[in-house]
């Protein structure tokens, strides 16, 4: 199972998986501020400054966490798809709420010097990427200052050379402020996903011809896709076969509307290092009919792949798998390597979708873990065991707790894999799991955590508070929960040093950042 949601982290895919913080809705002023639900207060402005269908001009002065331009027109703010920072736009209003608006891009007046043309020629119907017209030099500008406005608007931390804390609150980090540091890009930034996981319907509606793609913005509408610039091309070849297949098999599509047709999803993956390939067809039904023409076709399409799998979901969810998983040809599981650390992936394992970036801020993980070789470590969220193990390697000894049985049962395989006797691993809730470690003896010298995208539970930080550990890592996926959980440490004794923002999904909005806390 994967315990962060079956999208995973940062998936490529349809607006419905919209990120949320817990900000609220103010700074524009960076365009860091959560726009997301609604109440009361944002009822339709009947004497706003602009009217639904009026053009404007706009002066784009930051992005939203979406991506979305934010800009100003008469002292009101319009959000607008495409618009990038510094840009003067002509835009037509689409929506008008009490304090913020919708306006579409019409025509650019003034072109920022950081735009640059998508290369993917469905860029702007697919809800993939946010940011191909954005040069890749400024995004990871633009995601290290995601992650400050954070924690000074959210965690009121002070940054060293940023803006001041908010005002009224207190600043506890330390008289310099937080080092973040610039965010670590990669070299070549295309081709970076080594799993594809990919919804199925019918062009045209139920009946039609099968397509294969990722979600159009804000919708549910599928946009068919045979190339995927961010993903490997064995991913992209495997979405390609199978929906080639299920057309010459008169496979039906599932229809969300009716709950009716068999194929709802494919996922790909791929080991970057192995070069071995995964097939997992999700299914609306346990039947899979002519299951041996697909074997046999998949087999001689993909001569590189190892695994091919069928999971089960018959439930009316957005979830991508179901309960049931089985073997229709081959191993449970593929290998990929990581750093040297070899690794066993199932179908519904998590696992970083990015090698070269996962590698670049594990290593930082255990660069802030201070390790000398005696040191007892706690990795809390431990998922298959990736951060256990890298750690593992210069520490004395590591716990790893993860809630999802499965994922201990392949931490405990990937341990035993690579030879690592000095890792250990029980399933169950951390903050149920440790408290009773702490009771049974095991002291943490530092406890590291790699929440899913809500953050850490807060019983968790109470616990990580009660045994004080002389340094936690936390591993973020969300700037917006990793400040409100710094807030919490800070406030319980910790100094927050250092943040390493790493750019893990380029060309989308998302950011993993690495952070190391000392006690005081």
């Amino acid at each position: 199972m994967n315990r962060r949601g079956n999208n995973g982290r940062g998936q490529a895919g349809g607006g419905a998986r919209r990120q949320t913080g817990s900000g609220g809705r103010a700074g524009v002023g960076n365009g860091t501020g959560n726009k997301s639900g609604t109440n009361v207060k944002d009822k339709i402005r009947e004497d706003a400054p602009f009217q639904k269908n009026e053009e404007v001009t706009v002066d784009i002065i930051g992005l939203t966490h979406d991506g979305e331009g934010v800009g100003r027109a008469d002292g009101f703010t319009l959000f607008i798809q495409g618009a990038l920072p510094g840009e003067r736009v002509r835009a037509k209003v689409m929506k008008v709420k009490k304090q913020y608006g919708y306006a579409r891009l019409e025509e650019l007046l003034t072109e920022s010097s950081d735009r640059v043309e998508p290369p993917c020629d469905i860029f702007d119907k697919c809800g993939g990427c946010q940011l191909q017209h954005f040069d890749y030099p400024a995004q990871l500008e633009w995601k290290r200052q995601h992650v400050i406005d954070s924690l000074e608007r959210i965690g009121k931390l002070q940054v060293a050379g940023g803006k001041a804390a908010a005002a009224g609150g207190e600043d506890r980090a330390s008289s310099e402020g937080i080092i973040v540091h610039p965010t670590v890009g990669m070299a070549e930034p295309w081709r970076y996903r080594n799993k594809a996981q990919v919804p199925v319907g019918a062009s045209g509606g139920a009946g039609g011809e099968l397509i294969a793609g990722f979600y159009a913005r804000g919708s549910h509408r599928i946009i068919d896709m045979d190339d995927c610039l961010i993903q490997h091309d064995r991913n992209d070849e495997v979405v390609r076969v199978v929906k080639t297949i299920g057309r010459d098999l008169g496979v039906s599509a599932y229809d969300e509307e009716s709950g009716k047709g068999l194929l709802r999803h494919v996922m790909a993956r791929t080991g970057f290092i192995t070069g071995e390939i995964m097939v997992v067809l999700v299914t609306n039904g346990t039947k899979l009919p002519q299951a041996e023409e697909w074997i046999k076709r998949i087999r001689e399409a993909l001569p590189a792949v190892k695994s091919i799998v069928q999971n089960v979901n018959k439930k009316d969810t957005n979830v991508v798998f179901g309960d049931e998983t089985r073997v229709l040809w081959g191993s449970e599981v593929i290998y990929d390597e990581l750093d040297g650390i070899r690794f066993a992936i199932s179908a519904r394992s998590f696992y970083q979708v990015n090698p070269a970036q996962t590698v670049e801020l594990y290593r930082k993980a255990v660069e802030y873990a201070g390790l000398t070789g005696t040191e007892s470590v706690i990795d809390a969220y431990c998922g298959i065991g990736t951060i256990s193990l890298f750690l593992a390697r210069q520490a004395g000894h590591v716990y790893g707790v993860e809630i999802v049985p499965e994922a201990i049962e392949d931490a405990k395989r990937n341990a035993e894999l690579n030879g690592i006797a000095n890792a250990a691993f029980e399933a169950g809730p951390a903050e149920v799991v440790i408290p009773r470690w702490r009771k049974e003896g095991i002291v943490a010298d530092v406890i590291v955590v790699d929440p899913p995208r809500k953050g850490c539970d807060p019983a968790l930080l109470d616990t990580i508070l009660a045994m004080k550990p002389e340094r936690v890592v936390y591993v973020s996926c969300n700037p917006s929960t990793l400040a409100r959980d710094l807030r919490v440490l800070e406030d319980g004794g910790y100094r927050t040093a250092e943040v390493t923002p790493v750019d893990m999904f380029p060309w989308t909005v998302h950011v993993e950042s690495c952070v190391l806390l000392i006690r005081e």
